[in-house]
C-alpha cells in the first residue's frame, strides 16, 4: 500500500508558518523554497523578504488583526507579501482577479483592507486601501536586511480571509485562524510531506484549494513550484524535469492531464502522492488516473469553510471510487433531513460536520454565519455545506448533489448529477452540466449543456433522444445545447449561475 510509505510523524506543538520558514532558513537555507516560472526563491531569500515585508508594514503603522487584500496573478512577490503580512500578525484577503469592479469594491469595504496590492491600479476608487501596484513592492519596500519586531502568532489568531468562490452568489469572507491551518499541516504529516518534497501546484493562490498544499510542503521544508497558467502539456513536461512528489489538481485538470494522448511518454515514477477536491471527481477519471498514473490518488471531500471533512485514498479502496470517503478521523459528519432532524442510516440528507479546523465565521458577516450554522443537542457546533449524500454499509459519503442546484419539477426532486452522470456515458460527451430553468406547466425543468469530444458529428437532437430515453418521465431533459466549453472560475468549477443567465437571455422564461 502507498500509504505504508508514510508512517505518522510526531509534529511539535503549534508554530506558525512564518516562524517554520525562518527555521529552515537556516537549516536549509539555499534549498528552493517556491519557484514561479523560471523565477525562485531559497530558503533564505524567502526569509529575508518576508522580513522586509513584514517590516514595512509595521512602519507603516498597520496593527495585528488589519487586513491586506492581494488581487494578482501568481508570482514570487505575491507569495512574499502574502507570508510578510502573516509574518507582521496581518490578515491577507487574496481575490481573484476575475472579480468585477462592483464585486472588488463590495469585497474591499467588506474586510476593510488597509492595503490592496495588484497587477493593475485599476481599483474602486472610493476604497479606502492605499493601492500598490505588486511588481513594483521593490519600491514600496524598506531596504534590504531590514527586520521586523518579533510577533507571537496564536492559534485563534486569523490567518486569512478567503472569498468563497461566487458559483452560485454574492461571495462572503471566509475567516481562517492560524490554528486552521495547523491542523491541515498535522494531516500533511501523514501524507508524505517532507523536506524532500517537491509540490507542483497549477491553480492559483487566491484559491484555498492551492494553499491546502502550499502551506504544508513549506511547513515541512519542501519546495514548492507553481505554475502562473494551467495547461495540461506544459504541466506533465514540468513534473517530469523536476521529478515532483505531490500535487493538488482539481477534477478537470485531472481529465485534460489523462485525455492527452502523449501522457504515456512521460516519465511521472516520482510520483508519491497526487490530490483532488474543490468539485465532483468523476469515478472512471479516477480508475484512468489509478492505472497509469505512479503514486497514490487522495481525494478531499470538505468546505473551505472546515466544517469537517472526508478523505478517499483511492489507491487503497479502488472498489470505492464512487464515494469521496471516510469522515477524518477527529471530524463528526452527519447527514440532515429537511427539518433539520438526523437522517436514518442508508438516507440522504444535507451533509453538515465539526470539525478541529473550522473558520470563525464569515468576516463581519453574523447573519450569513448563523445561516450556516447547525447545533445538536449538546450544543456542540456544525456547519452546513449545502451537499446532499449518503453513506453506504461500510462508512464511505456517497455525494447526490448540490442541494442548491437541485430541481423541484412537479413536486419531484431532481438531481443534475444523475443526468449529468448519465450523458457522460455516452462516448460523444466530454463534459455535461445540467440546470433547472423556470417552467409554466413543472415550476423547473432540466436543460442540459454538453461539451462534445473532440470532432464528433453527434447531434444536440440526437444526444436529447439517447438521454431522455435512458432516464425516467420525471427527468426527461427538455433542451440540450451543445457549446464549445463550459464557463468555469478559477479553480475548474462550473458556473451554473453564469449557464441559467444564458438560458434565460437566449431562450426566455418557459420551459
Amino acid at each position: 500500500m502507498v500509504n505504508s510509505l508514510f508512517p505518522a510523524r510526531k509534529v511539535e506543538p503549534f508554530e506558525s508558518i512564518p516562524d517554520l520558514i525562518r527555521k529552515h532558513s537556516t537549516a536549509v537555507p539555499d534549498q528552493v523554497a517556491v519557484q514561479v516560472g523560471d523565477r525562485s526563491l531559497s530558503y533564505r531569500q524567502l526569509d529575508q523578504v518576508i522580513d522586509r515585508v513584514s517590516a514595512t508594514f509595521q512602519e507603516r503603522q498597520l496593527e495585528t488583526g488589519d487586513v491586506v487584500a492581494i488581487c494578482a496573478a501568481t508570482s514570487v512577490e505575491y507569495v512574499a507579501v502574502f507570508l510578510g503580512a502573516l509574518r507582521a500578525g496581518l490578515v491577507p484577503a487574496p481575490i481573484a482577479p476575475s472579480v468585477t469592479a462592483e464585486q472588488m469594491a463590495s469585497m474591499l469595504d467588506d474586510c476593510d483592507a488597509c492595503f490592496l496590492f495588484a497587477d493593475e491600479l485599476a481599483s474602486p476608487a472610493d476604497s479606502q486601501a492605499v493601492r500598490i501596484q505588486i511588481d513594483s513592492i521593490e519600491d514600496w519596500l524598506l531596504p534590504v536586511d531590514s527586520r521586523p519586531l518579533p510577533t507571537k502568532i496564536q492559534p485563534d489568531w486569523l490567518f486569512n480571509i478567503i472569498y468563497s468562490s461566487g458559483t452560485t452568489g454574492t461571495p462572503k469572507g471566509i475567516a481562517q485562524p492560524h490554528g486552521m491551518r495547523w491542523a491541515q499541516i498535522l494531516r500533511g504529516a501523514g501524507y508524505g510531506y517532507s523536506g524532500s518534497t517537491r509540490t507542483l501546484l497549477a491553480t492559483p493562490l487566491y484559491s484555498n484549494t492551492t494553499l491546502v498544499s502550499f502551506f504544508p510542503t513549506l511547513a515541512f521544508g519542501g519546495s514548492v513550484y507553481l505554475m502562473p497558467k494551467f495547461d495540461a502539456l506544459g504541466y506533465l513536461q514540468l513534473a517530469e524535469r523536476l521529478r515532483i512528489t505531490h500535487s493538488m489538481l482539481v477534477p478537470v485538470q485531472y481529465q485534460r492531464i489523462m485525455a492527452l494522448a502523449e501522457f504515456e511518454r512521460f516519465d511521472l515514477s516520482a510520483f508519491e502522492m497526487k490530490f483532488c477536491t474543490s468539485g465532483p471527481f468523476n469515478d472512471a477519471v479516477k480508475a484512468d488516473v489509478l492505472q497509469r498514473w505512479p503514486g497514490g490518488l487522495i481525494e478531499i471531500y470538505g468546505m473551505t469553510e472546515g466544517g469537517g471533512a472526508c478523505v478517499l485514498k483511492a489507491h487503497e479502496h479502488p472498489d470505492k471510487l464512487h464515494t469521496v470517503g471516510r469522515p477524518v478521523p477527529g471530524h463528526d459528519i452527519r447527514l440532515l433531513k429537511d427539518d433539520d432532524s438526523v437522517a436514518a442510516a442508508g438516507e440522504p440528507g444535507e451533509i453538515v460536520g465539526h470539525s478541529p479546523s473550522m473558520m470563525q465565521g464569515y468576516y463581519g458577516q453574523p447573519g450569513k454565519t448563523a445561516e450556516i450554522e447547525w447545533f445538536d443537542e449538546t450544543g456542540k457546533r456544525f456547519l452546513r455545506s449545502g451537499d446532499i449524500g449518503r453513506f453506504d454499509s461500510d462508512g464511505f459519503l456517497e455525494l447526490v448533489d448540490r442541494k442548491k442546484d437541485m430541481i423541484i419539477s412537479g413536486g419531484f426532486n431532481i438531481f443534475p448529477s444523475d443526468l449529468e452522470n448519465e450523458l457522460l456515458r455516452h462516448p460523444a460527451v466530454d463534459e455535461a452540466a445540467v440546470i433547472g430553468v423556470p417552467s409554466d406547466k413543472w415550476g423547473e425543468s432540466p436543460v442540459a449543456y454538453v461539451v462534445a469530444r473532440g470532432a464528433d458529428e453527434t447531434t444536440d437532437s440526437e444526444l436529447l433522444a439517447w438521454c431522455n430515453e435512458r432516464v425516467s418521465p420525471v427527468q426527461r431533459l427538455v433542451r440540450l445545447f451543445l457549446v464549445s466549453e463550459l464557463p468555469r472560475n478559477g479553480i475548474g468549477k462550473v458556473m451554473k449561475k453564469e449557464l441559467r443567465a444564458c438560458y434565460l437571455e437566449l431562450a426566455g422564461t418557459s420551459g
